[in-house]
C-alpha cells in the first residue's frame, strides 16, 4: 500500500517539477522521509504529514474495502495518466 502511494507522490512531485527539497521543506518533513515515502520504504509516520504532503501537491487520499475492483473513475485515472520514468 504505501508502495502506490509513494509512487503517487513522486509522480505528482515530478509533474509539478518540484524536488524532494523543495516539496519536503512545503511539508514540513525532512528530505530523507520523503524519499522513504516515495519509495515505499518509510517505517512510521504520522498520518498529518501524509496528509501535508498530499494537500501541497493537490493530491486527496481515499480509502474503499480491501480487494474490491476499482472504480471507473480509477480506471479513467489509470488510463489517462501518463507513466513517467
Amino acid at each position: 500500500m504505501f508502495f502506490l502511494l509513494g509512487n503517487a507522490i513522486r509522480e505528482a512531485r515530478r509533474r509539478q517539477k518540484l524536488t524532494q527539497s523543495a516539496l519536503a521543506k512545503a511539508s514540513g518533513i525532512g528530505r530523507s522521509t520523503l524519499s522513504q515515502i516515495e519509495n515505499g520504504a518509510v517505517t512510521d509516520i504520522g498520518i498529518r504529514k501524509i496528509i501535508r504532503v498530499l494537500d501541497y501537491i493537490g493530491l486527496e487520499l481515499t480509502t474503499r474495502p480491501q480487494g474490491a475492483p476499482p472504480t471507473l473513475e480509477e480506471l479513467r485515472r489509470d488510463r489517462d495518466t501518463p507513466v513517467v520514468k
